[in-house]
């Protein structure tokens, strides 16, 4: 009996443990079905990034695209006024994701500021139509407005609005949408570039869309009602940021921020300065003052990353008024296109619908760029940089500035007729404005050449914890190109006495303007082109060298020498005689 009782019981585990077996994945299905999961919440996720961004920079062009018109007819504003407040609300909505960013780092939660940003953000587009009550173009009895603005409130409320939807836009851009969300760390050269190329063409293509709808539902069809659809925008990344909060809401490594970088600068001025007769023998780089072996505040990590960051330094340097030429669009080349005839067939084109003209270019040129860009990078032997794209794009910035002044000149010359323009009769020249076209195709090949090269080299020339910051101070600078825009056209207005930037084009020399600007872009190409040759080479070998010098890195290859290295002896069936001893 104890025998057959035995049996019984083992035969009992056998049935349970086989069981158990069929009822268990395998592991290799788990594995799969574990990647695919994975894949695609990632997919998901650069799916909602995407939607999102695309949403805000919905809401930013339908705010950008008819300023000069609305604050020249509606507010009031001499040209250059209103000039002025369009580059500064795009430089602000530049350089508010660096200020939102830091804040959600280091003083406020994350979750917590992008409600309050999402909160600013609708606040701002909610106030803009407030700024353009009385509704004619709704109610034409008098009798039926609600209230109406003194036009000391409506410029008030005007500017609140833009600032609150200014900080909004940067929140969206720092906390849910930023660089790092999309996963490129992973991504080699050749997939870098082909993700910059893209990027920027469905944004352009994005605002091509704004450009034309908006544009002309603002300006013909319903003026002040155009201000809404900023407003029902805005709502719309609202409810797609709430609806996958959890999952979009991206947590970037800090390991370094902006105040360290600023930090190791100032401190390694501030130890030049102070022991410069002590120190200047016996450090290789002015930085490395900075460092707690020769009297700094900083490790030597810390240091050595702002190291690599600053020999970047010079290219972002040459971005600041290669911005300020692209800024021309929205204001010298707007103006220039306001002041020109619309009229097309019996069809009045909107003011802001040419600047499609400057997108089609670059919507045209990243299919070709990336069919060159395969012969380029398809060998791993070849790291061609885009250097040579910068340099390219640059010079037809400064052709495109050059060629607008000829083209001032050329619109004066044909009489002036009337144009009504938002209800408002302007006295206009009689060029139709598809003679302007030259000046912003030249500005659109100059974009497509020019900003996806200097993302890429942003990013891939730093080491991996400061990519982040290498693209806030891209943007940083890109933000003070636009500033500089708003600085040459007070100076130019105050200095002339309005002749160089005058509120009547026909009665100034704009014209001038454009050729100063376009003698600074000259300079500013030749400048770049003589640095260029330090960031020529990206094959792996560079950017080893290039990255490879902090002492974190240099640990981490070690480690990965030695687990590789235990790996093959866990692996190894043979033990040599000195082995076992």
């Amino acid at each position: 009996m104890p025998d057959a009782d035995r049996r019984e019981m083992e035969d009992k585990q056998l049935l349970n443990h086989m069981v158990d077996k069929e009822q268990r994945p395998w592991p290799g299905r788990s594995i799969h079905a574990g990647k695919l999961s994975q894949s695609k919440r990632r997919l998901q996720e650069a799916v909602c990034v995407l939607l999102v961004e695309l949403c805000e920079r919905f809401t930013f062009f339908g705010i950008v695209c008819n300023m000069i018109l609305f604050c020249t007819v509606k507010l009031g504003y001499r040209n250059y006024q209103a000039a002025i407040v369009n580059m500064c609300f795009v430089g602000t909505s530049m350089l508010t994701p660096v200020l939102v960013g830091w804040l959600a780092e280091y003083l406020v939660g994350r979750i917590k500021l992008v409600c309050v940003c999402l909160f600013l953000h609708f606040l701002g587009t909610a106030l803009l139509p407030v700024v353009a009550f009385p509704f004619e173009d709704i109610y034409t009895d008098r009798r039926h407005v609600l209230h109406t603005l003194t036009k000391r409130e409506q410029k008030i409320v005007f500017y609140f609005a833009l600032l609150t939807a200014s900080l909004g836009i940067g929140g969206i851009r720092a906390i849910v949408c930023p660089l790092s969300a999309y996963k490129l760390e992973d991504c080699g050269l050749k997939e870098l570039l082909s993700f910059f190329n893209w990027f920027y063409w469905l944004i352009n293509l994005n605002s091509a869309v704004v450009f034309v709808t908006i544009s002309y539902i603002q300006q013909s069809v319903a003026r002040n009602l155009g201000f809404l659809i900023p407003f029902v925008s805005g709502i719309m990344a609202m409810i797609t940021i709430q609806m996958v909060r959890g999952e979009m809401i991206y947590k970037p490594k800090t390991d370094s921020s902006l105040l360290t970088t600023f930090g190791v600068i100032a401190s390694a001025l501030k130890t030049c300065c102070v022991r410069y007769r002590y120190l200047s023998g016996g450090v290789t780089n002015w930085l490395d003052h900075a460092k707690e072996n020769y009297g700094g505040q900083y490790s030597e990590t810390q240091v050595e990353s702002t190291k690599q960051l600053a020999r970047l330094f010079p290219l972002f340097a040459f971005q600041i008024l290669y911005r300020t030429c692209i800024m021309q669009i929205p204001s010298g080349y707007y103006l220039q296109t306001m002041n020109s005839n619309l009229n097309f067939s019996g069809f009045v084109l909107p003011v802001a619908a040419m600047n499609v003209i400057s997108i089609v270019p670059l919507l045209i040129l990243v299919p070709v760029l990336e069919c060159i860009n395969s012969c380029l990078f398809g060998s791993k032997d070849t790291g061609h940089s885009p250097t040579i794209y910068i340099v390219v794009g640059q010079f037809s910035a400064a052709l495109s500035v050059m060629v607008a002044g000829f083209s001032e000149i050329h619109r004066k010359h044909f009489p002036q007729v009337e144009q009504r323009l938002s209800e408002e009769v302007l006295l206009v020249s009689s060029m139709p404005c598809f003679h302007l076209a030259p000046q912003y195709i030249l500005l659109g090949v100059a974009e497509a050449l020019v900003t996806p090269s200097c993302s890429l080299l942003s990013f891939w020339l730093v080491p991996e914890r400061i990519r982040g910051i290498s693209m806030h101070f891209l943007t940083l600078f890109n933000g003070a190109g636009c500033f500089m825009g708003a600085f040459f056209v007070q100076t130019a207005h105050a200095g002339t006495q309005g002749n160089w930037f005058p509120h009547f084009l026909h009665e100034g020399k704009l014209e001038r303007f454009f050729f100063f600007l376009a003698s600074l872009m000259m300079v500013n190409t030749l400048g770049f082109w003589t640095i260029a040759h330090r960031y020529n080479s990206l094959n792996q070998e560079y950017t080893n060298e290039f990255r490879g010098s902090l002492p974190e890195e240099n640990l981490l290859k070690h480690e990965r020498a030695i687990k590789h290295y235990d790996s093959v002896l866990e692996r190894s069936p043979v033990w040599s005689p000195m082995e076992k001893t």
